[in-house]
């Protein structure tokens, strides 16, 4: 989707954002784990599965099917998580880095305030297209408040 064609389910200001980070750092920290995890096992199981001679029967083929069955129920438990953040309006961007953007506006334009899992606080924003590479310090004042952000895009 083109940024222009972008409509955000929520605006968030700086303060809004730093108000859900308790409950947006809790979960970002489940992703982080459960995806470093899921990320790890997948790729011992690969491994072991690369190892065994082609044509050969596997011994072990009951548990490797278990193993792909924990798997299965990690990556919903994942995919859960994110479609919690998604509910709450927060966009993930980065699951092993804990990035998530919030949508906003600046300068009457939409935007991103960017957050990182070991950063105190949203202090970042970036445009729509730019990402983290694009980020910019937030300046006192510089993030439209309330409910005149969320009239500039009737959402």
């Amino acid at each position: 989707m083109a940024p222009a064609d972008y409509k955000p389910d929520k605006i968030f200001t700086v303060e809004e954002a730093n108000a859900r980070l308790p409950l947006v750092r809790a979960i970002v920290a489940d992703i982080m784990k459960l995806s470093s995890d899921l990320f790890d096992r997948r790729e011992r199981l690969n491994q072991l599965q690369s190892r065994r001679p082609e044509g050969t029967v596997n011994v072990y083929q009951e548990e490797l099917a278990q193993i792909e069955e924990e798997l299965e129920r990690d990556v919903e438990r994942l995919n859960a998580y994110v479609e919690e953040l998604l509910e709450l309006g927060v966009e993930p961007k980065g699951v092993r880095d804990g990035l998530v953007d919030f949508p906003a506006i600046l300068d009457d334009k939409l935007v991103y305030l960017c957050w990182k899992f070991d950063e105190p606080e949203v202090l970042h924003w970036h445009d729509l297209d730019a990402g983290f590479e694009g980020r910019q310090s937030l300046t006192a004042g510089s993030v439209a408040e309330g409910a005149d952000s969320e009239d500039a895009f009737d959402v």
